[in-house]
C-alpha cells in the first residue's frame, strides 16, 4: 500500500451556517422539532431567516467541520463537497482552505445556490437545524477524485449524503476506491431522523463492510436498532461493524469492537453554550488519534477534548489550535 498523502479525506454536504439564538416559542411558531435537522426549500429558508434575530454566519457542514477539526490537530486533510460559484460559495471555499484543508471540488456554474443551514440555539445550548441543501445536492460520482481518495488513509463520510441520490452514488464510489487502495472508510450517522429515513441502508453498509468505522450518538444508536436499551443496541453494533464509537454527551463515549468495549469520560467544561458541531469535533479528535496510532482510549480522549472546546462557544469550528490544546493536556499530537 502506497504512503498516504492525506490522513483524512472528508466527503459531505458543503453548507454555510447561519446561527442565531432563539427561545422555544420560535421553534413552536415555525413547527420545528427541537434538536433535529429538517430539510427545507428556498422559500422556507427565506421565511426562517427573516424571522431570526442577529445571526453569526460561518462555513459549516458536518463532514467539513470534522475535517477542519482534524486539520487543527495537525493532520493532513482534504474535503470534497459542492458549492455554487456564488458569493457564499466563494466564502465557503476560502474558509475551508484557510483552515489548512485541501479543497479542489469544482464549483457549480449554474443551478441552486450554495447550501445554507439556519441553526437556532435555545438557551439550554441545544441546536435545531433547518437545512437548504442547494448546490450540495449536486455532488455526484464525477466529483470523486479517484487519486485523492486512494491517497487518503481514512475516508470519512456523513450520513446526510444519503439524502441526495447523486451524493449517495458518490459515497459508494468513494468507499469502493478507498477499499481497493487498502484504505479505511468511516461513516457518521449524522442525525437520528436521518437514521429513521435510511436505517436499512445504513445497516447494509455496515454489515457488507462498505464502512469500517461508525460514529453515532446515543439517539442515533437507539434509532438504528429501534431499542431504548443501550446495552442491547451496543451488542448489535459490535456484531455489525468492525469499530463503533458512541458519544453519550456528559457521560463520555464508548469505543466498541468485537473484542472489547472501552469507556472514555467526557472532558469537563465551564459552560455549555452551543452543541452545534459537538459530534463533528468529537469525530475529528478520534480520527486524529487513529491516524496517529494512539490507541482507542487516547483517540476517545482527543475526541472528548475537541467536543468540549466547540460546545463552549457559538459555531461548529474550533476557535483555538486543537494541537496546542491537546499538548497542554498531555494528549498525543
Amino acid at each position: 500500500m502506497a504512503d498516504a498523502k492525506y490522513d483524512v479525506l472528508g466527503i459531505g454536504n458543503a453548507i454555510f451556517d447561519v446561527l442565531g439564538q432563539a427561545d422555544e416559542g420560535f421553534l413552536v411558531r415555525h413547527g420545528m422539532t427541537k434538536g433535529g435537522m429538517a430539510l427545507i426549500d428556498e422559500a422556507r429558508a427565506a421565511a426562517i431567516y427573516k424571522d431570526m434575530g442577529p445571526a453569526t454566519e460561518m462555513s459549516g457542514g458536518s463532514a467539513a467541520n470534522t475535517i477542519v477539526g482534524t486539520a487543527s490537530f495537525g493532520a493532513r486533510t482534504a474535503f470534497i463537497g459542492k458549492v455554487r460559484d456564488d458569493q457564499i460559495g466563494g466564502l465557503y471555499s476560502h474558509d475551508i482552505r484557510a483552515a489548512g484543508v485541501a479543497f479542489a471540488t469544482k464549483a457549480a456554474a449554474g443551478g441552486p445556490a450554495t447550501g445554507c443551514s439556519y441553526i437556532l440555539v435555545t438557551p439550554d445550548g441545544e441546536r435545531t437545524m433547518n437545512t437548504y441543501l442547494g448546490a450540495a445536492q449536486e455532488l455526484g460520482p464525477a466529483d470523486i477524485d479517484e487519486n485523492l481518495v486512494a491517497a487518503s488513509r481514512i475516508v470519512y463520510l456523513e450520513g446526510y449524503l444519503w439524502d441526495p441520490a447523486n451524493a449517495k452514488q458518490a459515497f459508494v464510489k468513494a468507499a469502493t476506491i478507498a477499499h481497493g487502495a487498502g484504505r479505511q472508510v468511516a461513516l457518521t450517522l449524522s442525525d437520528s431522523f436521518c437514521v429513521d429515513r435510511y436505517r436499512d441502508e445504513f445497516l447494509d453498509l455496515m454489515r457488507k463492510r462498505t464502512v469500517d468505522l461508525v460514529f453515532a450518538n446515543e439517539a442515533e444508536l437507539h434509532a438504528l436498532y429501534q431499542t431504548s436499551d443501550f446495552d442491547t443496541a451496543l451488542t448489535q453494533l459490535r456484531a455489525d461493524t468492525k469499530l463503533g464509537v458512541v458519544t453519550r454527551s456528559e457521560k463520555g463515549c464508548v469505543v466498541a469492537s468485537a473484542e472489547r468495549v472501552v469507556a472514555v469520560p467526557a472532558f469537563p467544561i465551564e459552560k455549555l453554550v452551543d452543541t452545534t458541531g459537538a459530534g463533528d469535533l468529537f469525530a475529528a479528535g478520534f480520527l486524529f488519534g487513529l491516524v496517529r496510532n494512539a490507541g482507542h482510549e487516547a483517540a476517545g480522549r482527543l475526541g472528548a477534548l475537541a467536543a468540549a472546546e466547540v460546545i463552549q462557544h457559538i459555531g461548529a469550528r474550533p476557535q483555538v489550535s486543537l494541537k496546542e490544546l491537546a499538548g497542554q493536556h498531555g494528549l498525543p499530537v
